[in-house]
């Protein structure tokens, strides 16, 4: 199931300059889109397993990076949430 809001967030944040405001003021830019609250919250903790299911993988990569979690990181919690749920990613 896509999210076209949270997809939407990840696409416009592939802009440095609104990657820094992102970065700079979470809250501020998640006000902008409606997000759903369990998806808001999953933006908010960084649940990669969560959101791997509702958006495009390169825009989640993307997302990660661009909010500053360093690439092994988000490997990790990819493999370990698709362990925990027995799908497979990359």
């Amino acid at each position: 199931m896509r999210d076209y809001w949270l997809g939407k967030l990840f696409f416009d944040l592939q802009n440095p300059e609104a990657a820094r405001e992102y970065r700079a003021g979470r809250e501020e830019v998640l006000n902008r889109y409606p997000l759903k609250e369990d998806v808001r919250q999953a933006v908010i903790s960084d649940d990669v397993t969560f959101l791997a299911r509702r958006v495009n993988a390169y825009l989640l990569r993307f997302y990660f990076q661009s909010a500053g979690m360093p690439d092994s990181e988000f490997i990790h919690r990819l493999k370990a949430g698709a362990a925990q749920t027995g799908t497979q990613h990359g």
